[in-house]
Protein backbone atom coordinates (compact mmCIF):
# COMPACT_ATOMS: atom_id res chain seq x y z
CA UNK A 1 0.00 0.00 0.00
CA UNK A 2 1.49 3.51 -0.77
CA UNK A 3 0.69 6.72 0.95
CA UNK A 4 -2.36 7.32 -0.61
CA UNK A 5 -3.48 4.18 1.69
CA UNK A 6 -3.06 6.71 4.80
CA UNK A 7 -5.49 8.80 6.40
CA UNK A 8 -3.70 11.74 7.78
CA UNK A 9 -5.42 14.44 10.20
CA UNK A 10 -4.35 17.51 11.81
CA UNK A 11 -6.10 18.66 15.05
CA UNK A 12 -5.45 21.32 17.79
CA UNK A 13 -6.30 21.27 21.32
CA UNK A 14 -6.23 24.64 23.68
CA UNK A 15 -4.84 23.67 26.89
CA UNK A 16 -6.68 25.70 30.16
CA UNK A 17 -3.17 28.02 29.77
CA UNK A 18 -3.25 29.69 26.39
CA UNK A 19 -1.69 26.86 24.16
CA UNK A 20 -2.93 25.59 21.00
CA UNK A 21 -1.24 21.72 21.11
CA UNK A 22 -0.64 20.41 17.86
CA UNK A 23 -1.83 16.81 17.30
CA UNK A 24 -1.16 14.28 14.09
CA UNK A 25 -3.75 10.89 13.44
CA UNK A 26 -3.23 8.58 11.24
CA UNK A 27 -4.93 5.87 10.00
CA UNK A 28 -4.88 2.64 7.15
CA UNK A 29 -7.77 2.48 5.02
CA UNK A 30 -7.20 -0.87 4.67
CA UNK A 31 -6.19 -2.06 7.89
CA UNK A 32 -7.67 0.23 10.55
CA UNK A 33 -9.52 -1.76 13.42
CA UNK A 34 -11.92 -0.20 15.26
CA UNK A 35 -11.49 -2.62 18.56
CA UNK A 36 -7.61 -1.49 19.03
CA UNK A 37 -6.62 1.57 21.27
CA UNK A 38 -5.78 4.68 19.82
CA UNK A 39 -2.06 5.05 20.24
CA UNK A 40 -0.67 8.57 21.34
CA UNK A 41 3.23 9.26 20.63
CA UNK A 42 4.42 11.82 22.78
CA UNK A 43 7.86 13.25 21.75
CA UNK A 44 11.32 13.95 23.94
CA UNK A 45 13.49 17.21 24.38
CA UNK A 46 13.86 19.08 22.02
CA UNK A 47 12.39 17.85 19.26
CA UNK A 48 8.57 17.60 17.61
CA UNK A 49 6.45 14.44 16.32
CA UNK A 50 7.97 14.68 12.42
CA UNK A 51 10.47 11.85 12.85
CA UNK A 52 8.14 9.17 13.65
CA UNK A 53 6.26 9.75 10.54
CA UNK A 54 9.49 9.59 8.38
CA UNK A 55 12.08 6.66 7.66
CA UNK A 56 15.11 7.41 5.57
CA UNK A 57 15.04 4.25 3.85
CA UNK A 58 11.97 2.03 5.29
CA UNK A 59 8.59 2.00 7.22
CA UNK A 60 8.39 5.02 9.69
CA UNK A 61 6.68 4.34 13.03
CA UNK A 62 3.55 5.55 12.74
CA UNK A 63 3.09 3.91 9.53
CA UNK A 64 3.99 0.27 10.74
CA UNK A 65 1.61 1.09 13.49
CA UNK A 66 -1.15 2.02 11.23
CA UNK A 67 -0.80 -0.38 8.89
CA UNK A 68 -0.77 -3.49 11.76
CA UNK A 69 -4.39 -1.86 12.13
CA UNK A 70 -3.75 1.25 14.67
CA UNK A 71 -5.40 4.20 15.02
CA UNK A 72 -2.25 6.60 15.90
CA UNK A 73 -1.71 9.61 16.95
CA UNK A 74 1.48 11.72 17.22
CA UNK A 75 1.15 15.18 19.59
CA UNK A 76 3.39 18.25 19.77
CA UNK A 77 4.04 19.52 23.18
CA UNK A 78 4.06 23.88 23.42
CA UNK A 79 6.98 25.38 21.94
CA UNK A 80 7.52 22.32 19.32
CA UNK A 81 6.23 21.66 15.71
CA UNK A 82 2.98 23.58 14.87
CA UNK A 83 1.95 24.25 18.26
CA UNK A 84 1.60 27.56 19.29
CA UNK A 85 0.96 30.63 21.91
CA UNK A 86 -3.17 31.77 21.77
CA UNK A 87 -2.40 34.49 24.17
CA UNK A 88 0.95 36.46 24.86
CA UNK A 89 0.90 35.49 28.37
CA UNK A 90 0.17 31.96 27.72
CA UNK A 91 1.64 29.30 30.15
CA UNK A 92 5.87 28.91 30.34
CA UNK A 93 7.41 25.52 28.97
CA UNK A 94 8.28 23.39 31.88
CA UNK A 95 8.68 19.42 32.70
CA UNK A 96 5.54 20.33 35.49
CA UNK A 97 3.37 22.15 31.78
CA UNK A 98 4.40 19.34 29.56
CA UNK A 99 3.05 16.81 31.64
CA UNK A 100 0.03 17.98 34.00
CA UNK A 101 -1.50 20.22 31.35
CA UNK A 102 -0.38 19.40 27.80
CA UNK A 103 -0.45 15.72 28.19
CA UNK A 104 -3.77 15.42 29.90
CA UNK A 105 -5.32 18.24 27.21
CA UNK A 106 -4.21 15.84 24.57
CA UNK A 107 -4.83 12.46 25.99
CA UNK A 108 -8.63 14.22 26.21
CA UNK A 109 -8.76 15.21 22.65
CA UNK A 110 -7.79 12.00 21.53
CA UNK A 111 -10.43 9.50 23.25
CA UNK A 112 -13.10 12.54 22.49
CA UNK A 113 -11.89 12.28 18.16
CA UNK A 114 -10.65 8.93 17.86
CA UNK A 115 -12.67 6.55 15.25
CA UNK A 116 -11.97 3.41 17.80
CA UNK A 117 -14.64 1.63 20.47
CA UNK A 118 -12.01 1.90 22.72
CA UNK A 119 -12.17 3.63 26.55
CA UNK A 120 -8.70 4.31 26.99
CA UNK A 121 -5.71 4.70 25.51
CA UNK A 122 -1.77 3.71 25.09
CA UNK A 123 0.83 5.60 25.61
CA UNK A 124 4.14 5.59 23.49
CA UNK A 125 6.52 7.75 25.51
CA UNK A 126 9.78 8.14 23.61
CA UNK A 127 13.00 9.41 25.81
CA UNK A 128 11.96 12.60 27.48
CA UNK A 129 8.55 11.91 25.95
CA UNK A 130 8.29 8.48 28.05
CA UNK A 131 9.40 10.59 31.69
CA UNK A 132 6.77 13.07 30.57
CA UNK A 133 4.36 10.06 30.33
CA UNK A 134 5.34 8.81 33.82
CA UNK A 135 4.99 11.87 35.51
CA UNK A 136 1.63 12.39 33.77
CA UNK A 137 0.10 8.85 35.40
CA UNK A 138 1.71 10.30 38.45
CA UNK A 139 -0.53 12.99 38.68
CA UNK A 140 -3.56 11.91 37.62
CA UNK A 141 -5.37 8.68 39.29
CA UNK A 142 -8.27 9.33 37.04
CA UNK A 143 -6.56 8.81 33.89
CA UNK A 144 -7.69 6.83 31.10
CA UNK A 145 -4.32 4.99 29.82
CA UNK A 146 -5.12 1.26 29.19
CA UNK A 147 -0.92 0.40 28.58
CA UNK A 148 2.11 2.07 28.45
CA UNK A 149 5.32 1.81 26.14
CA UNK A 150 8.42 3.57 27.06
CA UNK A 151 11.19 3.93 24.33
CA UNK A 152 14.25 4.93 25.67
CA UNK A 153 13.17 7.16 28.77
CA UNK A 154 15.01 7.76 32.02
CA UNK A 155 13.35 7.65 35.17
CA UNK A 156 15.88 7.70 37.89
CA UNK A 157 19.16 8.65 36.58
CA UNK A 158 21.19 5.46 37.65
CA UNK A 159 23.88 5.98 35.12
CA UNK A 160 24.87 9.21 33.25
CA UNK A 161 26.94 9.23 30.53
CA UNK A 162 30.16 12.11 31.01
CA UNK A 163 29.51 14.16 28.30
CA UNK A 164 26.22 14.28 29.38
CA UNK A 165 27.28 14.70 32.94
CA UNK A 166 29.39 17.88 31.74
CA UNK A 167 27.12 19.10 29.55
CA UNK A 168 24.23 19.70 32.75
CA UNK A 169 26.51 19.74 35.58
CA UNK A 170 25.57 23.21 36.90
CA UNK A 171 21.55 23.89 37.16
CA UNK A 172 22.28 27.29 36.84
CA UNK A 173 24.62 27.56 33.95
CA UNK A 174 21.98 25.05 31.60
CA UNK A 175 18.99 27.21 32.53
CA UNK A 176 21.18 30.28 31.64
CA UNK A 177 21.49 30.78 27.87
CA UNK A 178 18.80 30.31 25.07
CA UNK A 179 20.02 28.57 21.93
CA UNK A 180 17.94 29.50 18.69
CA UNK A 181 18.26 28.23 15.19
CA UNK A 182 19.39 24.90 16.31
CA UNK A 183 17.93 23.12 13.35
CA UNK A 184 19.78 25.01 11.20
CA UNK A 185 23.16 24.30 13.14
CA UNK A 186 22.42 20.30 13.45
CA UNK A 187 22.11 20.31 9.16
CA UNK A 188 25.36 22.34 8.88
CA UNK A 189 27.09 20.47 11.65
CA UNK A 190 26.80 17.12 10.68
CA UNK A 191 29.43 16.47 8.19
CA UNK A 192 31.64 17.43 10.66
CA UNK A 193 29.98 15.24 13.69
CA UNK A 194 30.62 12.22 11.16
CA UNK A 195 34.47 12.71 11.99
CA UNK A 196 34.12 12.67 15.74
CA UNK A 197 32.61 8.81 15.99
CA UNK A 198 33.10 9.35 20.09
CA UNK A 199 30.53 12.51 19.92
CA UNK A 200 27.97 11.00 17.35
CA UNK A 201 27.81 7.61 18.92
CA UNK A 202 26.06 8.96 22.06
CA UNK A 203 23.24 9.45 19.86
CA UNK A 204 23.50 6.91 16.61
CA UNK A 205 25.40 4.72 15.14
CA UNK A 206 25.49 5.75 11.49
CA UNK A 207 26.43 2.59 10.04
CA UNK A 208 22.95 1.76 9.92
CA UNK A 209 21.25 4.81 9.52
CA UNK A 210 20.34 6.57 5.96
CA UNK A 211 22.69 9.78 7.07
CA UNK A 212 22.72 11.52 3.36
CA UNK A 213 18.73 12.54 4.71
CA UNK A 214 19.90 14.23 8.02
CA UNK A 215 18.62 17.27 6.34
CA UNK A 216 15.47 16.09 6.19
CA UNK A 217 15.57 13.89 9.51
CA UNK A 218 16.59 17.22 11.17
CA UNK A 219 13.14 18.78 10.53
CA UNK A 220 12.35 17.31 14.08
CA UNK A 221 15.37 19.31 15.72
CA UNK A 222 13.57 22.10 17.97
CA UNK A 223 15.09 24.68 19.67
CA UNK A 224 15.78 23.30 23.47
CA UNK A 225 13.40 25.33 26.11
CA UNK A 226 16.47 27.13 29.11
CA UNK A 227 13.92 26.54 31.75
CA UNK A 228 13.97 22.49 30.65
CA UNK A 229 17.51 22.62 30.62
CA UNK A 230 18.09 23.90 34.25
CA UNK A 231 15.46 21.25 35.17
CA UNK A 232 16.78 18.26 33.36
CA UNK A 233 20.10 19.31 35.03
CA UNK A 234 18.42 20.00 38.71
CA UNK A 235 16.90 16.26 38.03
CA UNK A 236 20.17 14.38 36.93
CA UNK A 237 22.00 15.67 40.16
CA UNK A 238 18.80 14.26 42.41
CA UNK A 239 18.81 11.34 39.84
CA UNK A 240 14.94 11.41 40.51
CA UNK A 241 12.52 13.38 39.46
CA UNK A 242 10.47 15.52 41.28
CA UNK A 243 7.19 17.61 39.67
CA UNK A 244 4.71 19.23 42.36
CA UNK A 245 6.20 17.76 45.04
CA UNK A 246 5.28 14.48 43.89
CA UNK A 247 8.67 12.16 43.70
CA UNK A 248 7.42 10.56 40.08
CA UNK A 249 9.95 7.30 40.53
CA UNK A 250 8.13 6.22 43.73
CA UNK A 251 4.56 7.26 42.23
CA UNK A 252 5.25 4.51 39.58
CA UNK A 253 5.07 1.76 42.38
CA UNK A 254 1.23 2.44 41.88
CA UNK A 255 1.16 1.80 38.35
CA UNK A 256 -0.62 -1.66 37.54
CA UNK A 257 -1.03 -1.18 33.61
CA UNK A 258 0.73 -3.07 31.20
CA UNK A 259 4.48 -1.97 30.42
CA UNK A 260 6.50 -2.42 27.63
CA UNK A 261 10.39 -0.88 27.92
CA UNK A 262 12.32 -0.69 24.60
CA UNK A 263 16.38 0.05 25.26
CA UNK A 264 19.00 0.31 23.10
CA UNK A 265 22.04 -1.35 24.48
CA UNK A 266 24.60 1.14 23.50
CA UNK A 267 22.56 4.70 23.93
CA UNK A 268 24.93 6.98 25.24
CA UNK A 269 22.24 9.48 25.85
CA UNK A 270 20.11 7.27 28.19
CA UNK A 271 22.39 4.19 29.32
CA UNK A 272 20.40 0.87 29.45
CA UNK A 273 20.43 1.03 33.56
CA UNK A 274 19.19 4.42 33.30
CA UNK A 275 16.04 3.19 30.91
CA UNK A 276 15.48 -0.23 32.52
CA UNK A 277 14.40 1.95 35.88
CA UNK A 278 11.03 2.48 34.96
CA UNK A 279 10.61 -1.47 35.07
CA UNK A 280 12.33 -1.65 38.15
CA UNK A 281 10.03 0.90 39.57
CA UNK A 282 6.60 -0.50 38.05
CA UNK A 283 4.23 -1.76 40.48
CA UNK A 284 2.24 -4.12 38.33
CA UNK A 285 3.35 -7.44 36.67
CA UNK A 286 2.97 -7.19 33.83
CA UNK A 287 5.75 -5.65 32.28
CA UNK A 288 8.13 -6.38 29.35
CA UNK A 289 11.40 -5.44 28.23
CA UNK A 290 12.62 -5.35 24.87
CA UNK A 291 16.45 -4.58 24.32
CA UNK A 292 17.59 -3.45 21.02
CA UNK A 293 21.13 -4.36 19.43
CA UNK A 294 24.24 -6.66 19.52
CA UNK A 295 28.07 -5.87 19.15
CA UNK A 296 27.98 -5.69 15.70
CA UNK A 297 24.44 -3.71 14.93
CA UNK A 298 24.90 -2.05 17.66
CA UNK A 299 21.70 0.63 18.89
CA UNK A 300 22.20 4.04 20.06
CA UNK A 301 19.28 6.26 20.98
CA UNK A 302 18.11 7.44 16.99
CA UNK A 303 18.59 3.79 15.73
CA UNK A 304 15.22 2.83 17.67
CA UNK A 305 13.48 5.27 15.45
CA UNK A 306 15.34 5.79 12.28
CA UNK A 307 17.93 2.67 11.78
CA UNK A 308 17.57 0.63 8.45
CA UNK A 309 16.07 -2.70 10.63
CA UNK A 310 14.27 -0.73 13.24
CA UNK A 311 10.95 -1.48 11.32
CA UNK A 312 11.78 -5.32 12.04
CA UNK A 313 13.76 -4.65 15.33
CA UNK A 314 11.92 -2.71 16.92
CA UNK A 315 8.12 -1.61 15.72
CA UNK A 316 7.20 -5.08 14.65
CA UNK A 317 7.81 -6.30 18.55
CA UNK A 318 6.22 -3.36 19.51
CA UNK A 319 2.99 -4.17 17.32
CA UNK A 320 3.28 -7.85 18.95
CA UNK A 321 3.31 -6.91 22.14
CA UNK A 322 0.06 -4.13 21.69
CA UNK A 323 -1.71 -7.45 19.90
CA UNK A 324 -1.17 -9.44 22.88
CA UNK A 325 -2.50 -6.53 25.26
CA UNK A 326 -5.78 -5.98 22.79
CA UNK A 327 -7.14 -9.52 23.49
Amino acid sequence: MGAVDLQVREHFVTTCDGWSLSLRSTRSRHHFDPRTRPLLIVPGYGMNSFIFSFHPRGTSLERCLAEAGYEVWAMDLRGQGQSRRERRRAGHAGLDTYATIDLPAAAERVLAATQTTSKDLCLIGCSLGGTLACAYLAHAPNHRVGAFISMGAPLSWKEVHPMLKIAFRSPRIAGAFRLTGTRALVRAGFPILRHAPSLLGLYMNPATIDTSRMHEMAATVEDPEPRVNREIAEWIRARDLTIRGVNVTRAMSRMNLPLLVVVARQDGIVPEPTALTVAEAWGGPDVEILKVGTGDNWYAHANLFVADDAPHLVFEPIIRWLRRREM
